[in-house]
């Protein structure tokens, strides 16, 4: 069935990709998952007069695991194609901001989410502990690097900008998931097992470990690859870079997502500098930007399609639309403080708090960690809100980022 199911997903990813070029012309992300969506909905329709079409489709979707498939295998290749074209150069100058904004910004957005949700969601008939609300707001509150990504190729913003959105949103999808895990233990031991020392070693390791470690591994990709000039392997290099690297990664319990993110900045300036020639660089660079392409499109086809498993009723819809506003508050606040403080000795781009904010774009990883929530009865109604909040974040925020930043600029 996986195979059959993949062979379905890539075929409707091709017709999609193709209408969405040849008709709708919008960015890659928001074409697809929006006709994904209009398709889950006529599923959902034709359910009374075709059960067996629904039946069928709901199954296809129902049996993929979503988590599994983008935290296992598709999030390395994508975060790895993301930093691979970044300018080290060019982040270093950005660097103070990128690292406030996905450390600090983070950990403050986590937390008045969170609040926020524990005081909010009984008004929805929710009582949810405060340390599901915890999780929650870990989950929600990165930016999503494939989301940003695919939408700034097409944004042209100055240069700056775009590598502070960037930087940030490849940095703290890894400090996200170190987050996320380091709460989700304490949910299944219990804070009372856990002393907070052991708490901080255990993300010390998570996120120290994971840059150390990608800086390892984009070291070695590098040596491996100055010493040849062949671009059939020096792309295989790259592939099995990410692949083996992020396998590792899992099993000495360090950041996978930080290790590929280091790993592909190290890798591929170091490599563009003096360990490629123009045919290998030409050959990598467009295998990495065709990757990137395929697995985004089928990242956001299951991303529209995951409104056919998710539990929904009309209080969830309501309390996942207050939890928008929420999380567009929790993340200005997350960015203008920040920015508030290190313009004080910086300068920054104009309305550079707004563009920040709108920019913060929620996707999969929110799902996929949603997904890996502990099976009880805050699972479903936080998925649901999750799949709430991602859907308006690229659909709606996506959508309009491009003319959003040009007119604040």
């Amino acid at each position: 069935m996986a195979y059959e199911a993949l062979v379905i997903l890539v075929c409707i990813c091709g017709v999609f990709s193709y209408i969405n070029v040849r008709f709708l012309k919008l960015p890659p992300t928001i074409g697809v998952m929006l006709l994904s969506l209009v398709l889950s909905l006529l599923v959902l329709a034709a359910g009374s007069s075709f059960p067996w079409f629904s039946n069928f489709i709901v199954t296809l979707i129902g049996g993929i695991d979503f988590g599994k498939l983008l935290m296992k295998v598709m999030l390395g290749f994508l975060l790895f194609a993301g930093a691979i074209h970044i300018d080290a150069t060019a982040l270093r100058k950005q660097m103070l901001s990128v690292i406030a904004l996905s450390t600090i910004g983070t950990v403050l957005s986590t937390a008045i989410i969170a609040v926020s949700l524990f005081y909010m969601l009984p008004l929805f008939h929710l009582q949810i502990p405060l340390i599901y609300c915890l999780l929650f707001a870990a989950l929600i509150s990165p930016t999503d690097p494939v989301a940003v990504l695919a939408i700034l190729k097409k944004a042209k913003l100055p240069q700056s900008l775009e590598l502070k959105i960037a930087g940030e949103s490849l940095f703290n999808d890894g400090v996200a998931v170190v987050i996320f895990v380091s709460l989700l233990e304490i949910s299944q031991i219990g804070y009372d097992k856990l002393s907070a020392g052991t708490i901080a070693l255990s993300f010390l390791r998570e996120a120290g470990g994971g840059l150390l470690y990608g800086a390892f591994l984009g070291y070695l990709g590098y040596w491996a690859i100055r010493t040849i000039d062949n671009y059939q392997v020096e792309v295989l290099i790259t592939i099995g870079t990410v692949m083996g690297g992020y396998f590792i990664a899992d099993l000495i319990h360090v950041s996978g997502p930080l290790a590929m993110v280091v790993a592909g900045i190290i890798l591929g300036n170091k490599a563009r500098k003096s360990g490629m020639s123009d045919i290998s660089m030409d050959y990598t660079g467009k295998f990495w930007e065709l990757m990137d392409e395929i697995l985004n499109a089928i990242l956001f086809l299951l991303v529209g399609f995951e409104m056919l498993v998710i539990k929904m009723d009309g209080p969830l819809l309501l309390a996942g639309c207050a939890v928008i506003v929420i999380a567009l508050l929790a993340r200005w606040l997350s960015v203008a403080l920040p920015i508030s403080i290190l313009s004080l000795g910086m300068k920054f781009e104009k309305n550079v708090i707004g563009i920040l904010t709108w920019g913060g774009l929620r996707g999969g990883l929110s799902i996929a960690l949603a997904l890996s929530l502990p099976q009880n009865a805050w699972h479903d109604p936080l998925l649901a809100i999750t799949y709430i909040v991602v859907v308006f974040s690229i659909a709606v925020q996506g959508f309009s980022l491009i003319k959003f930043s040009h007119k604040l600029l």
